[in-house]
């Protein structure tokens, strides 16, 4: 499967198209499904409502069946652009061979300068998205993460803080968004030059958190309701970085079920655009909703549409891979953002990578692995916060990993009950003992047992 995938990419490489711009996109090829070059490079790039030429077929965002004999008489690889202008990002490019219609190519995400070879990251999580949990996303196929938000006033206050509340970045923690979250635009802006000093490669704005306490201090969602207010941070914010650091901001989909609030989401959402920001992540559901009820994918697909070659990353019930690939398919967002489904399972990113490469779900990680990695987590969370810090932590993350044990329920108790660092250490003796004849693993199917963002056990 190697061999024949590499024929194909030498196929279009020697067009010079292995890499290409149509529209403001990246087309990489991605299948890596068996296919014999000679017969299956030739391809044309066109939309659905792009009107073919005769006796040309039409491919568009799904997979189409040809016959065999619609490219009997092609006798050489050959790459044909048609009306490149007219396809940007989020549209699905397929190539038409012999074998039938086959995905090779995809369109890469793209934040501003950075390109990104996988269009699924990991989120912003408030007491989670530490380093630790993003070097280990990292290592199962995340090419982009976020450290969890924090307070514009607390990253001002002193050195200190800062060291406290970001720590270190590991060299390896590349590229990684700082996101923040306040109500002054002034001190937005001076945190994100704060952030950028500290190296972060991307400033991400909140305008998307729905706790209630956030709320009342005009914060996260409540911004929403406030479009010339959310304009001026975002004003702020984009004149204060230097302009090869991309600025992206977090939203959803309004503040309630109102008309006004729609329109309000759309005010600041063209804005965003305009001010220079270079992506816009939208959670579909309300701030009132928090997370209750399902995310309205229809709307992200409305608001993509909406956006056109505009970079928009997709979040919200993305729980299982297969979910990250329906979203991707269904809304034809350019990227997705994996937030509480990746706590306690980084194999998710690597389920995903599988999936959209056109391959078969891994097996769900046995009992060893799981304990390896588990290990793993609390090592670094060790070296970056300390054994006192780690161990609360790691216990809050271990109910999560929990799930994949074949004893969810007795594991889960076990990491409730782990109150030091000694007994987090005795569970994980206890219960991912690699000597031991476990049963496999579980994957996960569903949301699980929820936890709220920095909640405390």
């Amino acid at each position: 499967m190697r061999q024949e995938a590499r024929e194909v990419r030498a196929a279009v490489g020697r067009d010079d198209r292995q890499r290409g711009r149509v529209g403001e996109g990246i087309l990489k090829i991605a299948d890596t499904r068996p296919v014999v070059a000679a017969t299956a490079v030739p391809f044309v790039l066109r939309r659905p409502q792009d009107k073919a030429t005769p006796g040309e077929p039409q491919v568009g965002r799904q997979v189409l069946a040809y016959k065999p004999d619609i490219l009997r008489n092609v006798a050489e690889p050959e790459f044909r652009r048609v009306r490149e202008e007219r396809i940007g990002r989020g549209d699905k490019v397929h190539a038409i061979g012999i074998h039938g219609t086959r995905t090779i190519i995809e369109l890469v995400l793209k934040i501003g300068h950075l390109e990104f070879d996988f269009p699924v990251v990991q989120a912003a999580l408030s007491g989670y998205s530490n380093a630790a949990m993003r070097l280990l996303a990292r290592r199962f196929g995340a090419p982009y993460a976020l450290h969890e938000v924090v307070l514009d006033k607390s990253i001002a206050q002193s050195d200190k803080a800062r060291r406290r509340l970001l720590g270190t970045l590991p060299h390896e923690d590349h590229p990684v968004g700082g996101q923040l979250m306040g109500a002054e635009p002034e001190e937005f802006g001076r945190a994100a030059a704060l952030l950028v000093e500290r190296g972060y490669d991307v400033i991400d704005i909140n305008f998307g958190c729905p706790v209630k306490k956030v709320l009342g201090r005009h914060r996260g969602g409540y911004l929403l309701s406030d479009p010339p207010l959310a304009i001026e941070i975002l004003r702020t914010v984009r004149a204060a970085v230097p302009p090869n650091v991309p600025v992206t901001v977090k939203m959803r989909r309004g503040l309630d079920e109102s008309g006004e609030s729609e329109r309000n989401f759309f005010r600041i959402f063209d804005a965003a655009f305009e001010q220079g920001l270079a992506a816009v992540t939208l959670h579909p559901r309300t701030v009132r909703q928090r997370y209750m009820g399902p995310s309205d994918w229809a709307f992200l697909a409305r608001v993509k549409r909406y956006a056109g070659p505009r970079t928009i990353i997709g979040s919200g019930d993305l729980f299982t891979a297969e979910a990250v690939k329906r979203m991707l398919e269904e809304t034809g967002v350019d990227g997705v953002a994996v937030a509480r489904g990746c706590i306690g399972n980084p194999w998710i990113f690597r389920e995903a990578r599988a999936l959209l490469a056109g391959q078969a779900l891994p097996d769900p990680p046995s009992v060893s692995e799981q304990g390896q990695v588990i290990r793993e987590h609390l090592r670094l969370l060790v070296e970056h916060r300390g054994e006192d810090l780690a161990a609360r932590l790691l216990r809050k993350v271990g109910i999560k990993y929990a799930e994949l044990h074949p004893t969810p329920r007795l594991v889960r108790a076990a990491f409730i009950g782990a109150t030091s660092y000694a007994k987090l250490l005795a569970v994980l003796d206890e219960w991912y003992d690699p000597a031991r004849s476990w049963p496999p693993g579980r994957r996960k199917t569903d949301p699980g047992a929820l936890i709220a963002a920095g909640a405390r056990l």
